[in-house]
């Protein structure tokens, strides 16, 4: 069908129908100019906070120009779905040292095949409605800059802590986009934040990674640290990043925003194998085999097995000195990666040096 004959106001509107039907809580349209947002990009991959993550550098100017990315598009959907359990345990976890923090989002099954999915569907009512149109779904997996295209389509707004922010939902949400060559009506974005002058968000940060508001050093965030750096992590950081293992929520936490965040529906969500409770000693004992098979469709595989008892053991060489935690890292002594051996002995000079009287665990 022509675009000049679609009624492009009646479509915008059914297409947020359909995308709350799929199990998206909010949908906006927004335009593709993103100004502003590639200058600061283009400010932080210059100071280097992006480390290693080179994809960020890879592509030029195409994550903050949709057009470059996909030729044609006009337009981009952006949507949020809620992923946070209704039973956390989160603030019970973190004061548990001998526990294994993970960040909340990564307990269920992977969400990107779950939104990308829904983002397909959401493409095939809009193809059966008006015919043939172009468009490609992303879900955290290209050169997309998700949080500054939501915040554009009005779905809320970039906080100190680098989050998407938005005032009935706070933070615990995923981002989906369809680009699409429909010049679809836009919605305003958000005029402007409202974090006021709150710093909470930067100030319970252990590893003290922002530099600013709005400033993220991802070198120093804990995400990073435990999920994206593959080598070692730095020797000064690792009691700063205490039982956390795969990623990290303090800034979330903290933020009073988030008293408004509502319980997912969405049961692949839901925490599998007692990860949201369990003993780091006991999944330093997890073998490979163990380790994929009950992180299969997980966002856990991201960090591989070898990153997975990299952390862990920095985990066990903060926790309080116990037979399990020094069996369990014992066990991983001659493990045949030198970056596990590493860590794992990092941690048993940690409890070494706590049971020495004129030592504290410090270093």
């Amino acid at each position: 069908m022509p675009t000049s004959e679609i009624d492009l106001a009646a479509l915008a509107r059914t297409v947020k129908d359909w995308g709350r039907e799929l199990g998206f809580q909010q949908v906006g349209i927004a335009g593709i100019e993103l100004g502003e947002h590639e200058a600061h990009l283009h400010r932080w991959l210059a100071a280097g906070h992006h480390g290693e993550m080179d994809y960020m550098a890879a592509h030029g100017d195409k994550r903050s120009r949709p057009a470059e990315l996909v030729p044609g598009t006009l337009r981009v959907i952006s949507l949020r779905m809620d992923y946070l359990p209704g039973d956390t345990r989160m603030t019970e976890v973190l004061a548990r040292p001998e526990k294994a923090y993970l960040s909340r989002y990564a307990l269920g099954r992977d969400y990107h095949k779950l939104i990308r999915k829904r983002l397909q569907q959401l493409a095939e009512r809009i193809q059966a409605r008006i015919g043939p149109f172009g468009y490609r779904a992303f879900v955290d997996s290209a050169p997309v800059l998700e949080k500054a295209l939501a915040s554009q389509a009005g779905l809320g707004w970039i906080g100190k802590n680098t989050l998407l922010i938005n005032k009935q939902a706070g933070s615990w949400f995923f981002l989906g986009e369809l680009y699409v060559d429909l010049p679809l009506p836009v919605d305003a974005p958000h005029a402007s934040e409202h974090c006021g002058r709150c710093q909470a968000c930067l100030d319970i940060c252990p590893t003290a990674a922002f530099v600013g508001p709005y400033q993220l050093d991802a070198r120093r965030c804990i995400s990073y640290l435990t999920i994206e750096l593959k080598g070692s992590i730095p020797v000064e950081l690792r009691p700063l990043i205490g039982n956390r293992v795969f990623g990290c929520d303090d800034c979330q936490l903290v933020c009073p925003w988030n008293r408004f965040a509502r319980p997912t529906r969405q049961g692949d969500f839901q925490p599998r194998h007692g990860l949201d409770n369990a003993e780091l000693a006991s999944l330093l004992r997890w073998s490979e085999e163990e380790f994929l098979a009950r992180t299969e469709g997980s966002p856990l595989r991201r960090a591989g097995y070898e990153r997975w008892l990299r952390n862990l053991a920095v985990g066990l060489g903060n926790a309080p000195t116990s037979i399990a935690v020094l069996e369990a890292l014992a066990l991983r002594r001659e493990h045949p990666s030198a970056l596990v051996r590493e860590h794992v002995e990092w941690a048993l000079a940690r409890h070494r040096d706590a049971a020495r009287p004129d030592t504290a665990l410090s270093t």
